[in-house]
């Protein structure tokens, strides 16, 4: 399995995985597809977080991290969203996921950013390090079950003082 940047002509494979992955979960507006290529012309996009799992020349798997901020009444912290992350189905429960999601750190880190953000299921993310962003006093702009909610420092003390409430992108519709 090859682990690379998305490249332009991966695009419709991109969106097609992304589309496949979404299709039957419970929790998703299945719109995912749709926020990544709006995403991708936004100021939030950094095409080297942008990546593929690419197992005989086929994409099977692509992660996305983008600019976010983290703000309270006197200052905004740089961080990042995590979503989405998907995977085609007939290539789930395989570790693909969570390798994307490792190589997307040390990328990310690689890059200078120091924590990531999202909102996902509480017995998955765990696992590579997430806890509950409340551990920080980081909230969000809406409401969410508190254990959906996480957060991770790429850097030792990655989000120590940082406190808020993480601000989106207009393009993930969020006001």
């Amino acid at each position: 399995m090859i682990l690379r940047q998305e490249e332009e002509k991966d695009r419709q494979k991109v969106f097609e995985v992304i589309e496949k992955t979404f299709k039957e979960a419970e929790y998703s507006d299945h719109q995912e597809h749709f926020l990544v290529e709006k995403l991708r012309k936004s100021d939030a996009f950094i095409p080297e977080l942008s990546i593929v799992a690419e197992i005989d020349g086929e994409i099977v798997g692509h992660i996305l991290f983008t600019k976010i901020t983290i703000e309270n009444d006197s200052t905004s912290f740089e961080s990042l969203a995590l979503a989405p992350v998907s995977v085609l189905p007939e290539f789930q429960n395989k570790g693909i996921g969570g390798l994307l999601i490792n190589y997307g750190h040390t990328l990310a880190k690689d890059l200078g950013y120091t924590s990531v953000i999202l909102i996902g299921h509480e017995n998955y993310y765990p696992k590579f390090g997430y806890e509950k962003t409340t551990n920080f006093g980081i909230s969000f702009p809406f409401d969410i079950p508190e254990e959906n909610g996480m957060a991770i420092a790429l850097t030792e003390n990655g989000l120590e003082n940082i406190n808020g409430v993480v601000k989106y992108p207009k393009e993930f519709g969020i006001d």
